[in-house]
Formats: C-alpha cells, sequence, structure tokens
C-alpha cells in the first residue's frame, strides 16, 4: 500500500524527462481526485514496471474530476495485423477537448553521446521518434477514425518520466538535446557505473526490486549490495543516491 503511495505521489510531482515540444506535458495533469475511489489499492496485475505506472496513471484520471477515460489501452488493427495501440482517450471535462495521452517511465543512462536503457536495445532517441512520430499519430489513422467516426479533434500529450543517469567516473559532457527537444536537467540525477568501478563508490548500495525503481528505497530489510551478478542492477545508496551497475562490456552486451 505504501509503494502504491509513493509511486502515484512521485507520478504527480515529477517532470518530465524532455522539455520545449507543445506535445510534451511538464508534468502529469494537476487533477482533484474522488477520495472515495480507490486509488491506493493494491496491484496484482503485471509485474513490469510499465505496466504499473500506466495502472496508476489510469487510476488518477479515473478517480479524477477532471476527466472522463473514454478508452484505455486502444489496439489498433489494420488489414489484419496490430498497428499500435493507445493508452487513453480522454474527455477533459472543463475544456470539452477530447485529449490523446501516451504515458511511459523510462530510464537512460549516458554512454557516448547516446542515452541508453539499461537494456541497450532501448535508446531514448529511439524511443522519443516513435512516441512523437508513430504512437500520437494512432488517432489519425483510419483505424481510429472507423472506430470513433465522431471524434476529429483531438489533442496530443506525450508524458515521458523517469531519470537520467551519468557515470561520475567519466565525468562525459551531458547533452542538452535530443532529436532538437531540450533535456531537462532536473532529470539527470542518476550515477551508474561499470562493476570494474563498483569499488570506488563510497557509501553501501541496495538493490532496488523495479517497484521501487522510481521512489527508491523503503528502509525495510535493507541488504547492502556485495557480490555483483552478471546482469546489471538499479540500486539506491544510504544518502538516496541512484544508481546503475552495468557489466564491463555494457552497452554491447545488452543490444
Amino acid at each position: 500500500m505504501n509503494t502504491i503511495k509513493e509511486f502515484l505521489s512521485w507520478i504527480r510531482t515529477s517532470p518530465s524527462l524532455m522539455m520545449n515540444d507543445h506535445r510534451i506535458s511538464p508534468y502529469f495533469p494537476s487533477v482533484d481526485m474522488d477520495s472515495n475511489v480507490a486509488v491506493h489499492s493494491d496491484y496484482d496485475g503485471n509485474p513490469r514496471l510499465g505496466f504499473l505506472y500506466q495502472e496508476l496513471c489510469r487510476r488518477q484520471f479515473e478517480a479524477s474530476h477532471e476527466y472522463q477515460v473514454i478508452v484505455e489501452e486502444l489496439q489498433l488493427q489494420q488489414n489484419n495485423r496490430t498497428i499500435g495501440a493507445i493508452d487513453f482517450i480522454l474527455d477533459n471535462l472543463a475544456t470539452e477537448q477530447i485529449e490523446h495521452w501516451e504515458v511511459a517511465i523510462k530510464f537512460y543512462l549516458l554512454k557516448d553521446d547516446y542515452w541508453y536503457g539499461p537494456n541497450a536495445k532501448d535508446r531514448l532517441d529511439k524511443k522519443l521518434h516513435r512516441m512523437l512520430e508513430h504512437q500520437l499519430m494512432m488517432t489519425r489513422t483510419e483505424a481510429f477514425q472507423a472506430l470513433y467516426p465522431n471524434i476529429d479533434d483531438i489533442s496530443q500529450h506525450l508524458l515521458m518520466q523517469g531519470r537520467l543517469y551519468v557515470n561520475p567516473f567519466e565525468k562525459p559532457e551531458v547533452p542538452e538535446y535530443c532529436l532538437g527537444l531540450k533535456i531537462n536537467p532536473q532529470r539527470v540525477t542518476g550515477f551508474w557505473c561499470y562493476q570494474s568501478q563498483f569499488e570506488k563508490v563510497t557509501e553501501p548500495l541496495y538493490q532496488l526490486p523495479k517497484p521501487l525503481w522510481a521512489t527508491g528505497c523503503n528502509n525495510e530489510n535493507k541488504v547492502p549490495v556485495t557480490e555483483l551478478p552478471k546482469h546489471f542492477i538499479h540500486c539506491q545508496s544510504e544518502t538516496g543516491q541512484f544508481w546503475f551497475i552495468v557489466p564491463d562490456d555494457w552497452p554491447q552486451s545488452s543490444m
């Protein structure tokens, strides 16, 4: 329960990774929520972090006085194949505007001027391009328009929250932009290092399960990391600093 409450609060208060595009929302929209709706109830769905994140976004939209959820996770089919999915179509009751929202929580590590996910097949520039040029275009497809012919004026909104990490032992120059969009410097707050650099970390680290990647540790059953697995791990230090520890052959090893 506390994990859900903390994650909901984090979603409401954490700024976006990116700035200076009218389609990018700087924050989760400020909403007044119906206290009778069980937004803080336990979650027993798909354990992947992205699924939990989208579920908590849905709960806040559904509990809000400002929004009505028209459809969530709409799979679009065209010529007998799936062409994509839409996270949310919302009715903004205050403005009477229909809104298309795509939401994502992402964690990227800076290496050689690229921001890689811990699974390096994922990269910030690739993700941004797909979200802006493919996902947000789903409401303009024939497949969507066939399902909702009466909806023709839809605003586009991308919320991409998360955290960006740099290697303090390599002291890289942090890019200001990605795909021409400004990177929010408030979100460059994490550190990462190779396993061979782990001994340079000067305070204990505690491994985080995925539900706590965003919010960080609670103080229960914390055991310092002393042995490193073959794969990456995400940790938090005694003072609250977030760290990824990756294999020495990363990112090539996870591409």
